[in-house]
C-alpha cells in the first residue's frame, strides 16, 4: 500500500513537472499575423486602420506626441509623396511575440525597408524595428525605430538644387 501511495505521489510530481505554463515566447501567434497584415497593408498602400483600439498610440522616432492610427495612416500617405516606390522587404525580417512578466503582451519585428526617391531614383535601404502592444486582439501602442538621416539628406539635397536652378532660371536685373 504504501508503494501504490509512493507511486502515484511520484505521477502526480512527474505529471505535474511537465506541465508547461503559458507561452511567453513564441514566432507564430495571431498577433503576429496581425502585424503580418499590417506590413502586407502598407506595401499595398491599404491603409486600414481595423487593427487599432479605438484610444491607441503610436510613436515613431519619438517618446512623446504620440500620434492616433488615423494621423499615422495620414503621416504615411504624407511621406509616400517623396518616393516612386517603397515597401518593408520579406527576405531577413523576423517576427516574435513575447508575454512580459506583467503580462502584456508585444510583437517585435525586424524589417530591411527599401524606397525609391521621386525626384532624382535614388534606391534608399533602411533597417527597420517595429513593436507593437496588444490588447485583446487590438493594436494599442506602436513604436518604430529607423535612422531616416540618409533621407532626409538627400531630400535636402534635392531641395538645395530645385532652389539653385529656380535661381538660375530667375532673370538678371
Amino acid at each position: 500500500m504504501k508503494k501504490i501511495l509512493f507511486l502515484s505521489v511520484l505521477a502526480v510530481l512527474v505529471f505535474s513537472s511537465c506541465q508547461q505554463g503559458p507561452v511567453r515566447y513564441t514566432q507564430d501567434s495571431p498577433e503576429i499575423d496581425i502585424v503580418k497584415q499590417l506590413i502586407s497593408n502598407y506595401n499595398n498602400k491599404t491603409f486600414d486602420t481595423s487593427m487599432y483600439a479605438d484610444t491607441s498610440k503610436t510613436f515613431y522616432n519619438v517618446s512623446e506626441n504620440p500620434m492616433s492610427a488615423s494621423e499615422a495612416m495620414d503621416y504615411h500617405k504624407q511621406t509616400d509623396a517623396n518616393y516612386s516606390s517603397r515597401s518593408f522587404q520579406n527576405e531577413n525580417s523576423e517576427y516574435e511575440m513575447v508575454v512580459t512578466d506583467d503580462g502584456e503582451t508585444w510583437v517585435n519585428c525586424w524589417l530591411g525597408w527599401k524606397g525609391t526617391l521621386a525626384a532624382n531614383n535614388k534606391e534608399i535601404d533602411i533597417p527597420v524595428h517595429l513593436t507593437y502592444q496588444f490588447v485583446d486582439g487590438k493594436i494599442v501602442r506602436e513604436y518604430g525605430y529607423w535612422d531616416p538621416s540618409e533621407v532626409v539628406m538627400e531630400l535636402q539635397k534635392i531641395e538645395m538644387e530645385a532652389k539653385k536652378a529656380e535661381e538660375e532660371m530667375e532673370p538678371m536685373e
